[in-house]
This record gives structure tokens, sequence and C-alpha cells, in this order.
């Protein structure tokens, strides 16, 4: 195996990409789609200079099950890995079942107008995918991805059930721009101003969206505001280890982005339902996505780290009682800048997208079916995390978080 179709030529697909090549006894043979093959050409030059490995490109409508399933013959590939908008996960599962090829994602399916993703959508594929003998992989990105694998590797290896898990984000990065998100704006802000849910005992607990903040002294970057958001590897991880009895996610963010998101809010710029304007129809979160920066082009000005784990608490294997583990990683935005010319945002999806096409490619993943990161078994990709610019730590804690 090692022939690989991914859609989508965005950030994240700009550094997974260049990951892939850098891998090319993996990767053998490499095509790079999307709607516009101007970007794909401008990522194959990228790589062709920085690694001397050469990718095709082509032209996609990933909505368009018909011609992504014409491009996955054509190309041969056998596994399609979907770097495009979560609108276009099932349409290319769809396709992925069609042309007998298969499927990893690095974020679950939401409808482009409703502010829900969840993962029951894609769930239901479980039973075509087995009987198709395909595989396929959701979420490999970090969070969800590595933060999935992070709580699978502390089940195997440190705690034997996990009573409470905590998984942090937080970007210390900085640049010089107003106001600008650190991925897809309209996807950012989709779940930024979603409304918050957390697990905990045996129900989901709901709460308005920014609305509980609490500073944390995060590694190699100091005191953040971290505030409560629902992400959705909290379904799936409460899903898959039915013991635990509290799962929440935090994002840190700073003063200015919260008052420039909720002013937009406010006045409107984030409805995702169609308005007139000036005798037009448009989405206004789309129309706001037009004006503002791509994340994509910020790598040559972010400057700072970003850390992101998980604190889990359980009964430990060894039988000493209950331990409470962090494990984590920490990524320099300058140093994936000068390695694959992006922001360590989109490196911190790419590069476990990366492995996780690795994994099904090595066959190491390959069983039929639809799975979330924490199904499968962790080793080798935590393996490959240290060896490929995700160094990670994990260090024992005195006991519970306290927030």
């Amino acid at each position: 195996m090692g022939k690989t179709l991914v859609v989508g030529a965005g950030g994240v697909s700009h550094a997974a990409v260049h990951k892939m090549a850098m891998n090319s006894d993996i990767f053998t043979d490499i095509t790079l789609a999307s709607r516009t093959k101007s970007k794909c050409d401008a990522i194959a030059a990228a790589v062709k200079e920085r690694t001397g490995i050469e990718i095709k490109t082509a032209a996609l409508d990933a909505y368009k099950v018909a011609d992504t399933v014409a491009l996955i013959k054509d190309t041969g590939a056998e596994l399609l890995v979907n770097l495009a908008l979560p609108y276009q996960d099932l349409v290319l599962m769809d396709a992925c079942l069609e042309a007998g090829c298969h499927y990893l994602d690095t974020a679950n399916y939401e409808p482009e107008d409703v502010a829900k993703f969840e993962y029951h959508w894609q769930w239901a594929y479980q039973d075509r995918f087995k009987e198709a003998g395909l595989t396929a992989i959701l979420g490999s990105g970090f969070d969800p991805g590595v933060t999935s694998v992070f709580a699978t590797w502390l089940k195997k290896h440190k705690l034997e059930t996990i009573r409470q898990i905590d998984i942090l984000d937080a970007n210390g990065g900085s640049n010089d721009q107003e106001f600008a998100t650190n991925f897809n704006p309209e996807i950012n802000l989709r779940e930024v101003l979603a409304e918050v849910r957390h697990w905990e005992n045996g129900a989901w607990q709901t709460s308005p969206a920014m609305t509980t903040k609490v500073e944390y002294n995060f590694p190699a970057i100091g005191l953040k505001n971290m505030y409560k958001m629902y992400h959705e590897e909290l379904e799936s991880l409460t899903t898959h280890f039915p013991e635990i009895e509290r799962a929440r996610f935090w994002m840190t963010f700073g003063d200015a982005y919260i008052m420039h998101a909720k002013v937009l809010e406010n006045v409107g710029m984030t409805r995702i339902d169609p308005v007139m304007h000036d005798g037009k129809e448009i989405i206004p979160i789309q129309f706001l996505k037009t004006l503002l920066p791509d994340p994509g082009d910020l790598g040559a000005e972010t400057k700072g780290k970003a850390c992101i784990g998980d604190i889990a608490t359980g009964q430990a294997k060894d039988g000493s009682g209950e331990k409470t583990y962090y494990i984590y990683n920490i990524c320099d935005h300058e140093e994936c800048y000068a390695e694959v010319g992006s922001q360590a945002v989109s490196y911190t999806t790419g590069v476990p997208a990366m492995i996780g096409a690795a994994q099904v490619l090595k066959g190491n993943w390959v069983q039929p079916g639809v799975w979330n990161m924490e199904q499968l078994d962790p080793d080798n990709f935590m393996d490959m995390l240290n060896a490929h610019g995700l160094p990670w730590q994990v260090h024992e804690l005195d006991g519970p978080v306290k927030f």
C-alpha cells in the first residue's frame, strides 16, 4: 500500500502533505485534490522545493460522489485522507464505499445548515464499511485525534480505568492581526459559539458558550484563561470508555478574541442561515470568512507555543490506588514554520493526519468498520509522534484537578 488521495488544500493539508512527502517510503504516491486546483499546485510546488518529492494535483468538487469515485479509480488510491470541510465527510465516505477505498478524516461531520457536530451520522456507516471490508478512521487530528490516543495510551500503560478526563488546548501563539482564528474561521466560530456540553454523572450538562473560565498555568506557556467548550471527542470517549464519570474540554482564548467573537455574534455576522443582501442571498458567516485572515497565511508572523493534552484520573494498573496523569505535547510555531511552512495549529492537525494515515498504510489499523482513535492500538502512533515533530511527555500529578 502507499497510494494516497488527499482532499482539501488548506493549512492542515499543507502541513500533512509535506509530512507525507517526508515519509515517501510509506506514502509512495500522493495526489492532492481540491475544488481550487491552483491551491493544490501551490502546495505541490512548496513540497517539491522542500523535499524534492513530486505530488500529483487534481481539481475536485468533493460534493459530487461520482467525481470522487472516478478520481480514486484514476489514481489507484488505497486511502482517501479527508482534509476538506467537515460538511463533506459523508459524501466522501460514500465515495470510498463505492470505489473500494479506505477513509480517514480529522473532524466529525456537521450539517452545513445546523451548528451541530456529532458522530452518530458517521457511526451509522459501521456495517457498510464492515461489509465492504474497508476501514474508516474518524478524527485523526490533534483534538480530536491525539487527545484520544493519549487517553488510550494511559489506559494501556498507566490506568486500569479513567474516572475523569479534562482535555486542555492552549495556544500561546501571537501574530500582528487584530482578530484572526487559528483554523478555518467558519468552523472555528461555529464551534466556539456553540452551546457548551460536558459529560458528568451519566448525562450531558449544558451551559452557554464562553461562560465558564478558568486560569491555568500551562507548561512552556504560563498562565492563560481557558474556557469550557463542547468538542466531539467527549462524545466518543464517553461512549467507548463508559466508566468515565466526567469529561470536559477546555480551550484558551484572549480577551480580544472573546470580545470580537461576541460582537460578531451580536450583530449577526456568525449566522449560518441565508439572508438577503442587495438582492442576493448570502450566508453571513461565509461572507465573514472572506474578510478574515486565512490561518494558513499566518505562519510567518506567528510566534510562541501551543500545548495540548489530557489530564486523566483513575485507578492505577499496579494496584496502588487512584492516580492522576497529565500527558501533553508542546509545539513551537516558529519551528513548525521553519520545517513545513505552517503555524503550529495546522501542524498539530496535519502531522497526526499523516501518522493516522501511515497506520492504515502500514496495516496497523486496517480493520473493517468505522473507528474512533481511542478504539485503536496507540503504541506505534505514539512512537511516530515522537519521531515526526510532536514529542509528548507524561507526568504524575499530586491529585485530580481542582477546577
